[in-house]
C-alpha cells in the first residue's frame, strides 16, 4: 500500500529557495503592506506601478498561505446563496457575479501578462448534485443567477461531461483549473523584480498609528509608513489593529491521489475536465491536474485560535476524504492518496469579500471565502486604485465598509459545522439506498 505523506506545506510546489531578507532595521516609505499572500502582493504591484514606494512585509514567504494551498479552481461563481440573494437583494447579486466574472478575467490577463506556466486551463467549474435535492438546488441557483447576468448553463451528467456518480448541475463557463502554486510563485517572481521592498520572514507583531502615518514593527526592525494595508487573510485577527470580529481562522484539508490513466478517467464520465464542488452544506472539491492526479478538498472544516500554528492534516479527515473520493469514483477505489496538506483561510460573516479602512491610516481587505484565487488579487488591485485615486471603482464598492464594525457570526463554531457534515453525510447515504 502506498504511504501518504503529510507536509505542513502545500502539494503543490516545493518551497522558494530565494528568500528576501528579513527587515532588520527601521526604514520609512508611503504605503506598507502587511501580508503576501495574491491580495498583498496583487496591492503592492498596483501602488508601486502608480509611483509609490512600497515596503511589503511577509512572516513567511511570498505566497506562503492559503494563495497556494487551495484546491485550484479559478471560479466566476460569486460566494453566498444567489437564490435567497435575487430574492432579498437583486441588486448586489449582480454586483457580485459582476466582480466575480471581472476577478476571472484580471487572474486570466495576469497569466498573460506576466508569462505565468500555472497549467491553467479554462474548462469551467461545476456545481454538482449528489442528490435529487441537491440537483433541483442547482437548476433553482441556475435560473437565479443567469437572470443576474452570469455566464452560467444548468445541465444533466452528460450534457456537463461530469462524473457519473453526479446527477447534474451547475456550470460556470467563465474560469478553469490551475495550479495555484506555480501560479502564485509566478506573482511573487514578478513583486521581486519590481521596485517593491520585499522583506520575507519578517512576522508582523503590532501596527499602530503614529503622528501622521502609522507603524508596523517585527522582532527585528520597523517600517513608518503614510498608510498600511492589512492583507494577511486569517492571521489578520493576531493584530490589535483589525477590526474586531472582521473573520475568522478556518482549516481546510487537500488530498491528492496518484495519477489515473487517461482511459480509467474517461471511463467515469468526467470528460470536460472541469473542476467540481459538490452542492453539500461543506462541500467536496475535485480538481483533474495535467498529469491526471485528483486533489480533492474541504469535506470539513475547523475554526481555529489565534495565534494560529501550523500543523498537518488531522488523519481522520484525509480518511473521511479518502472516503468521499472512493464514494464519487468507484472505479478508481485502487488509486491511492498519495499526499495531503492543509492551512488557514479567513471567512467572514457574511461570506463574501470585504474592504475598508480599520482607521484613518490603516486599511483591510480579507474574506474571500474560499474563492480567493481570482478574487483576493482583484480585489487588492482595486484597493490600490482606491487608495491612488480616492475613488472607489464599482466593483469594489458593494465590498467597502465605510465602519470597522462587524456582526459575530453565527454558523462559525465547531459545533456548527460538525453538525453540517453530519447532515451532508445523512443526505449521502440516503441518496445511495
Amino acid at each position: 500500500m502506498t504511504a501518504t505523506t503529510y507536509t505542513t506545506f502545500t502539494g503543490w510546489i516545493d518551497r522558494p529557495i530565494d528568500l528576501a531578507a528579513p527587515l532588520d532595521t527601521d526604514v520609512t516609505c508611503d504605503v506598507a503592506v502587511v501580508g503576501g499572500g495574491l491580495g498583498g502582493m496583487a496591492i503592492a504591484l498596483r501602488m508601486a506601478e502608480r509611483g509609490a514606494d512600497v515596503v511589503l512585509l511577509e512572516s513567511d514567504f511570498c505566497g506562503y498561505g492559503a494563495s497556494s494551498r487551495n484546491a485550484g479552481q479559478l471560479s466566476g461563481k460569486p460566494t453566498g446563496d444567489p437564490e435567497l440573494l435575487a430574492k432579498t437583494n437583486p441588486q448586489l447579486l449582480r454586483d457580485q457575479v459582476r466582480f466575480a466574472e471581472a476577478s476571472v478575467g484580471f487572474v486570466e490577463d495576469l497569466i498573460k501578462q506576466l508569462g505565468i506556466d500555472c497549467d491553467y486551463e479554462p474548462v469551467g467549474n461545476v456545481g454538482v448534485a449528489a442528490t435529487a435535492g441537491q440537483l433541483r438546488k442547482a437548476r433553482r441557483q441556475a435560473a437565479a443567477l443567469i437572470a443576474a447576468g452570469a455566464a452560467d448553463r444548468f445541465g444533466d451528467q452528460r450534457e456537463l461531461g461530469i462524473p457519473d456518480t453526479f446527477l447534474g448541475g451547475l456550470l460556470t463557463t467563465v474560469g478553469g483549473t490551475m495550479n495555484p502554486g506555480l501560479f502564485t510563485l509566478g506573482v511573487r517572481a514578478a513583486l521581486l523584480r519590481s521596485g517593491v521592498r520585499v522583506f520575507e520572514q519578517s512576522p508582523v507583531e503590532s501596527v499602530t498609528e503614529l503622528g501622521a502615518g502609522a507603524q508596523v514593527s517585527t522582532p527585528l526592525g520597523r517600517v513608518r509608513a503614510g498608510r498600511v494595508v492589512l492583507a494577511n487573510n486569517a492571521y489578520a485577527p493576531e493584530i490589535g489593529a483589525t477590526p474586531r470580529h472582521l473573520a475568522k481562522p478556518v482549516w481546510v484539508s487537500m488530498v491528492e491521489t496518484a495519477p489515473v490513466e487517461a482511459e480509467r478517467l474517461v471511463a467515469t464520465g468526467w470528460t470536460s475536465r472541469s473542476g467540481l464542488a459538490t452542492r453539500h452544506n461543506v462541500m467536496e472539491s475535485y480538481h483533474v491536474t495535467p498529469t491526471n492526479t485528483i486533489a480533492v478538498g474541504v469535506r470539513r472544516l475547523e475554526v481555529g485560535k489565534n495565534p494560529l500554528t501550523d500543523r498537518t492534516s488531522d488523519p481522520a479527515v484525509v480518511a473521511d476524504l479518502t472516503a468521499a473520493f472512493h464514494a464519487r469514483f468507484p472505479s478508481l477505489r485502487d488509486v491511492p492518496v498519495t499526499k495531503t496538506w492543509g492551512g488557514w483561510i479567513a471567512m467572514t460573516t457574511s461570506r463574501l469579500p470585504a474592504a475598508g479602512q480599520a482607521s484613518k491610516k490603516i486599511y483591510y481587505i480579507i474574506g474571500c471565502n474560499g474563492h480567493g484565487l481570482g478574487q483576493a488579487p482583484y480585489l487588492g488591485t482595486l484597493l490600490a486604485d482606491q487608495l491612488t485615486t480616492d475613488e472607489i471603482h464599482h466593483d469594489l464598492l458593494p465590498y467597502w465598509h465605510t465602519e470597522p464594525r462587524f456582526s459575530r457570526s453565527l454558523y462559525l463554531h465547531n459545533p456548527v459545522l460538525r453538525a453540517a457534515w453530519l447532515a451532508d453525510r445523512i443526505g449521502d447515504r440516503r441518496a445511495a439506498r
